[in-house]
């Protein structure tokens, strides 16, 4: 029987809408669409599409680091990028440094908007345990 591992920030968002910023089931961990927050769930850098890459990635690795994962284990994402043609080479720079020689499946999805005023990235994953680390 496999076993269940939530994890949250503990940032009023979580409570407020009702979900976790990952969950663990056997050997997959689903991971909430990442964005560009701080340890009290203040969402920062409006507009700042770099800065929200790197800190989207930075939270990113905090799930990681929880579930004793590495980013090799990511075997797909999800990436929502508002203006998606303005922010194209931004998202596959940021990509390729996160990422490395490790290439997970990816959709990349060009929106209006996302929650926050300003928020222009948010990035969701899929990681198998079961993968070499």
């Amino acid at each position: 029987m496999a076993t269940i591992d939530v994890f949250n920030y503990n940032v009023p968002a979580e409570s407020d809408f009702g979900y976790s910023q990952a969950i663990k089931s056997g050997e997959l961990i689903h991971v909430s669409g990442q964005l560009s927050f701080d340890e009290e769930g203040e969402f920062l850098y409006a507009g700042d599409f770099a800065a929200q890459l790197k800190q989207t990635y930075a939270n990113m690795d905090k799930v990681l680091e929880h579930y004793g994962a590495t980013r090799n284990q990511v075997v797909s994402q999800t990436l929502y990028v508002v203006n998606l043609r303005r922010n194209a080479a931004a998202t596959a720079e940021g990509n390729l440094g996160y990422f490395g020689d490790h290439h997970p499946a990816s959709t990349v999805l060009g929106i209006t908007e996302l929650t926050f005023p300003g928020q222009v990235i948010e990035i969701g994953f899929v990681i198998d345990t079961n993968l070499p680390a």
